[in-house]
């Protein structure tokens, strides 16, 4: 949880800071080249147009961003004039201009592909937002995590070490639940007697886990226990028991 929510943070980060002003930027670029495109063509649809007349007419040109300058890259300067690839007349009369679109991304070290849109302050405050959110479950995931991690549970031939540091002699426990040990490792001991009243909850994953190249740490805490434990075991009887019992008390 901790890795899941920290990656979707800074993702969330890196669109919110830079990532859609970068789109912005990318998706206003290409519509300034098809838009370059279109007067070089209607502007040379004779055939006399000259370099000089398109280069006057494309250095004063700008790219046609939006007036809301914060869904932009900071380091933008505007007004920002055409780039000069699209001022070069021939570069520009072969009417190729994809190619030329895609030499100046690669120049730029821009994406080549476009977004389908452009982004506004909304989407962009939007990630901001979430990244937010998932910082703060990031937090919360590592709080708990760290606080798992100083927690240990111990047996030893005379007590039970609770989580919390308690120990508890065999003698004061009273109930060992074992319903959820074999499909979720989780058991509960109930105890009261001289070190007080009150319930530990053992989980294996948690504490140990069932790893056979580990040993079965939890497996080998739960036999310990079971095997100096003298009250009342609660699990699901397995079916082949239940059958041996009906096949023994039935009339032969």
């Amino acid at each position: 949880m901790l890795l899941m929510f920290g990656v979707f943070a800074v993702l969330f980060y890196i669109d919110g800071s830079t990532g859609y002003r970068k789109k912005n930027e990318v998706f206003y670029l290409h519509k300034t080249f098809q838009a370059a495109n279109e007067e070089f063509s209607n502007m040379n649809s004779s055939g006399a147009l000259t370099a000089d007349e398109w280069k006057n007419h494309a250095a004063k040109q700008s790219v046609a961003f939006p007036a809301d300058r914060s869904i932009l890259p900071l380091s933008l300067t505007l007004p920002m004039p055409w780039p000069e690839i699209l001022q070069d007349y021939e570069r520009m009369k072969p009417l190729q201009w994809n190619i030329l679109w895609r030499e100046y991304t690669r120049e730029r070290g821009l994406a080549a592909s476009p977004p389908e849109h452009s982004y506004d302050a909304g989407k962009i405050r939007e990630q901001w937002i979430v990244c937010g959110i998932c910082a703060a479950l990031a937090g919360a995931a590592a709080f708990f995590l760290i606080r798992t991690l100083g927690r240990s549970i111990s047996a030893d031939n005379e007590a039970v070490t609770s989580q919390q540091g308690k120990r508890v002699p065999y003698s004061d426990l009273k109930t060992l639940d074992l319903r959820k040990w074999d499909t979720k490792g989780i058991a509960l001991i109930d105890y009261d007697g001289a070190s007080g009243k009150g319930r530990i909850r053992i989980d294996g994953l948690t504490y140990g886990g069932f790893k056979k190249d580990n040993d079965e740490p939890a497996e080998r805490l739960m036999r310990l226990i079971r095997s100096r434990f003298s009250g009342e075991i609660i699990e699901y009887a397995s079916f082949s028991d239940s059958q041996s019992k009906d096949d023994a008390s039935s009339p032969a």
